[in-house]
């Protein structure tokens, strides 16, 4: 699994292969199941609904237990065609909560993601993956971030057209707290 968000924000040095390591298929199968096969926004039924975040539920083929995720669709205020979903998730096994972002193809990967919330800078995420949909970037969630992200009300993920040239796309926190203690 990944580790947390890089704390270089603005990339002085390069996240080395330490910042990462791979997440298991079972874990990466659960995104694309969410995803659906268009990948164009979360799937599954949606069984509440928390300020601006849904939690949307499906079993994936093979698997005894639902699945549940805190999702949100984002879309630049600026510039309509650069959308994100965003997706909180526990690991199957309960022992570890990721934070999931699909971003849209046509992306600068080397930049990463990055994360602020409210004004704070947390960091930079690789890419771990590009899918038809999208590019995946993934971290765990350590208990800093979840109150971070708990409290604040807005996290701004970064994505990079060019290096110089960052889009921010802001996140309403709004039912994040409630939604997050909700995922089974």
């Amino acid at each position: 699994m990944p580790r947390p968000f890089n704390r270089v924000y603005g990339m002085e040095k390069p996240m080395g292969a330490s910042q990462w390591v791979r997440h298991s298929a079972a874990a990466f199968l659960g995104l694309a199941s969410l995803l659906g096969a268009s990948g164009a926004g979360a799937q599954g039924m949606v069984k509440n609904t928390f300020g601006d975040w849904q939690m949307r539920c499906e079993t994936p083929a093979g698997a005894t237990a639902e699945q549940c995720a805190l999702v949100q669709n984002v879309v630049a205020e600026d510039r309509p065609n650069v959308t994100l979903v965003i997706i909180m998730l526990k690991t199957a096994d309960g022992k570890s909560r990721l934070l999931r972002v699909v971003a849209p193809l046509g992306i600068l990967l080397p930049s990463g993601l990055g994360l602020k919330i409210d004004q704070t800078d947390i960091g930079r995420a690789g890419f771990v993956r590009c899918l038809a949909s999208g590019c995946v970037a993934e971290v765990v969630m350590e208990e800093n971030l979840i109150n971070q992200m708990k409290t604040g009300q807005q996290a701004t993920f970064i994505v990079f057209q060019t290096p110089e040239e960052g889009i921010g796309i802001p996140v309403f926190l709004n039912g994040f707290a409630a939604g997050f203690d909700a995922l089974p």
